[in-house]
């Protein structure tokens, strides 16, 4: 029986590998509009009651295509990492005028 390969992909922002993008689980939503993510998911993402998510949505052809939440909490690290190396050049072009 032929094995299958684990598809993988290269962050570099890390330096560590990761899983490629996969279908987790299916839910639905209600009448009021909600949706529950299962406990197995929440404890593997560490998603504890009280957390805050940011709902970040891509469009394709003027629709949402995708919703992806992200912890609040990492992603202000994500912001530090990516604006802090631009807001210390502006800074530094600052001094220098």
């Amino acid at each position: 029986m032929p094995t299958k390969k684990k598809t993988e992909s290269y962050n570099p922002s890390t330096n560590e590998e990761t899983s490629c993008c996969k279908v987790e689980s299916v839910v639905s939503v209600d009448d009021r509009g909600q949706m529950v993510l299962p406990k197995e998911l929440r404890e593997k993402a560490q998603i504890y009651a009280g957390d805050k998510l940011a709902v970040v949505t891509m469009e394709k052809d003027g629709k949402i295509c995708c919703l992806s939440l992200i912890k609040v909490s990492e992603m202000e690290q994500m912001v530090k990492d990516m604006l802090g190396p631009v807001m210390n050049e502006i800074m530094k072009e600052k001094k220098g005028d």
